[in-house]
């Protein structure tokens, strides 16, 4: 199972310096409101973004290129990333810089690969992908059979970043969802009842258990409803049924916004390993959970650990309880930047024979507050 094991990234909005940040299976970002938890977060969201040929709409969508510079393009000329993600065969190594160009977009003004295979004597020569590209030269048709390339192609394009924060009425999670869409959860959950009927009829035993943990915390619900809407054969609702209701469906608009956000996580958390992305960051996942559905929701997302690579950043204390200290990175903001810190539980261990991890937070001893 590969690995991203550590992450330098300079530059990119209220991060001004991040070097070498050791990442493991499980990660779990804590950290004061505006502390860059999220921009941290986003980052994942532009690689996946650009290993669709739409860097550029991401740069769009996100205010141009002043939003993503540190402190604008004034200060920041530029953003440069390293990433290095191990597999049993070998360390892989991509490298970039994305500098300001007009009229207000960001290009590359570097790009390169390489790959490290275990027990070599010598480091290999890096292989640069040239510059002054808007999209990224990984995507190219020259690179097509380049197994470095190819790699990179296929795990950046799995890195999936995951935010439910939108339950509103008008909702993608709330309306119908196309049956003949991708098979991968989309980032807002907007096709989760399509996910969900995909579940059913491909892998019933996973199906199951969301359905079973679903129930754990939310009783009244007995199962889904995921028939086709007559005349719209191809689409599909998050229709329910109740515990002591044979007849009545319930529908979308009629399940709590927590629920719903359960929902969504409970689908991606629990599918089949060789479905899940390689990498999956989630946004505050404990956004309106009953505190009994937050240590469900740190027990899903342990067990997902063992299958994918997880960042996950929030504000729950009795979330981080549930983990161990070193799975913990502390984001503080210092003169106006983001620093990220790993704790260590070595370190920590005489205080917590007398506190929770969460009680440290609050005391201050490990950071992160404002």
């Amino acid at each position: 199972m590969l690995k991203l094991n550590k992450i330098s990234l300079d530059g990119y909005k209220s991060i001004k310096e991040c070097c070498n940040l050791r990442l493991e299976k499980l990660n779990v970002l804590i950290g004061a409101n505006g502390s860059g938890k999220s921009n941290f977060l986003s980052f994942f969201k532009l690689l996946n973004f650009e290993m669709t040929g739409a860097l550029q709409e991401f740069i769009g969508r996100n205010g141009g290129r002043d939003s993503l510079l540190h402190f604008g393009a004034k200060l920041t000329p530029h953003v440069t990333a390293d990433l290095e993600i191990a597999t049993e065969s070998g360390t892989n190594s991509y490298r970039m810089r994305l500098a300001d160009a007009p009229p207000d977009t960001l290009i590359f003004t570097e790009e390169s690969i390489l790959y490290y295979p275990n027990g070599a004597v010598t480091t290999p020569k890096r292989s640069f992908l040239g510059s002054g590209h808007k999209e990224s030269a990984l995507l190219l048709p020259t690179l097509a059979e380049n197994p470095t390339a190819k790699f990179f192609r296929n795990t950046l394009t799995r890195f999936r970043f995951y935010q439910f924060h939108d339950t509103s009425d008008q909702s993608h999670m709330r309306s119908r969802s196309d049956l003949r869409g991708p098979r991968y959860l989309y980032a807002d959950g907007g096709n989760v009842a399509a996910h969900l009927h995909l579940l059913r009829e491909e892998q019933p035993k996973c199906y199951q258990r969301v359905v079973e943990t679903v129930r754990l915390v939310f009783p009244f619900f007995r199962d889904f409803v995921l028939e086709p809407d007559n005349g719209a054969s191809n689409f599909v609702m998050l229709r329910w049924k109740a515990v002591g209701s044979a007849e009545y469906d319930f529908g979308p608009h009629q399940i709590s916004d927590g629920t719903l956000r359960f929902i969504a996580l409970a689908t991606l958390l629990l599918q089949p390993p060789d479905w899940l992305p390689r990498l999956i960051t989630i946004d505050e996942p404990e956004l309106g959970l009953h505190p009994y559905a937050i240590k469900i929701l740190g027990s899903l997302i342990e067990d997902a650990a063992n299958f994918t690579q997880i960042i996950v950043a929030t504000q729950s204390a009795s979330f981080i309880d549930q983990m161990e200290p070193d799975d913990v990175i502390v984001a503080d903001m210092v003169d106006g930047a983001s620093q990220f810190e790993r704790l260590d539980g070595e370190k920590l261990k005489e205080w917590l024979d007398e506190y929770t991890l969460s009680e440290l937070w609050e005391k201050n001893v490990v950071g992160g507050r404002p």
